[in-house]
């Protein structure tokens, strides 16, 4: 790899402020001065920039649980970002696989690997997502069928696909889909005469949220989470 590029892909620095870096006499390959951009970086190299080592960042898996007030995407909006709440090299390489509505709180994951994205959100994947609700109105047994069956959302074509409903109480419960319809939670609970009030997201396919995050904190996924989403 090219000296510059190798500078890009391990800060935050862009082609042209590297390339400055490099006249500086900033950056050092093997404790020796390079200056020189299409210098070819091996294994064999340690690079350093002012004096830290660089490493190539490589690919990023990420999951944070998401606070109110705060949007699935990388700009912000209305509300601000959750990519904001990560303290990261090169933020505007993330993107989020899965999105949740601002007034939605829990798991949120966010990559730079689109194709390891693609496996949660496409609908032939059926990855399944967990959430926790609170809902207006009492909830009653005879909607477990209801949800195993399927139900039918406002301008939508057919049922829902069949999901769990795990009451908890009278106005609590556990709901894990494999679809991702806009808004769907929210919609199918509409759908049977009852408002959602609150909704917390706790899994997604096989990685359940990190009980010891704290709202609006995150960490790293491990290997065995990453390597979970096939």
């Amino acid at each position: 790899m090219r000296l510059d590029k190798f500078i890009c892909e391990s800060t935050s620095h862009s082609r042209v402020s590297a390339k400055k870096a490099l006249h500086r006499g900033d950056v050092t390959c093997n404790g020796e001065v390079v200056k020189t951009s299409g210098f070819k970086v091996t294994d064999e190299h340690e690079i350093r920039l002012e004096g830290e080592v660089l490493k190539v960042i490589g690919p990023r898996f990420i999951m944070l649980n998401k606070p109110v007030d705060t949007i699935c995407s990388t700009i912000d909006e209305e509300y601000p970002s959750v990519i904001g709440l990560l303290d990261v090299i090169r933020p505007e390489d993330l993107h989020i696989a899965g999105r949740l509505d601002a007034d939605t709180t829990g798991l949120v994951l966010i990559t730079t690997d689109g194709k390891w994205s693609h496996k949660i959100t496409s609908p032939k994947k059926e990855c399944g997502k967990r959430y926790l609700l609170e809902t207006a109105e009492p909830l009653t047994e005879d909607l477990i069928e209801q949800f195993a069956t399927g139900l039918q959302l406002n301008n939508e074509d057919g049922l829902t696909k069949p999901a769990i409903l795990e009451l908890l109480g009278t106005h609590q419960a556990r709901l894990t889909i494999t679809e991702g319809k806009y808004h769907q939670v929210k919609r199918m609970l509409a759908a049977v005469g009852n408002k959602v009030t609150k909704l917390h997201r706790e899994v997604v396919g096989e990685i359940e949220l990190d009980s010891t995050l704290e709202l609006g904190e995150w960490r790293f996924l491990t290997e065995a989470e990453i390597k979970s989403v096939k």
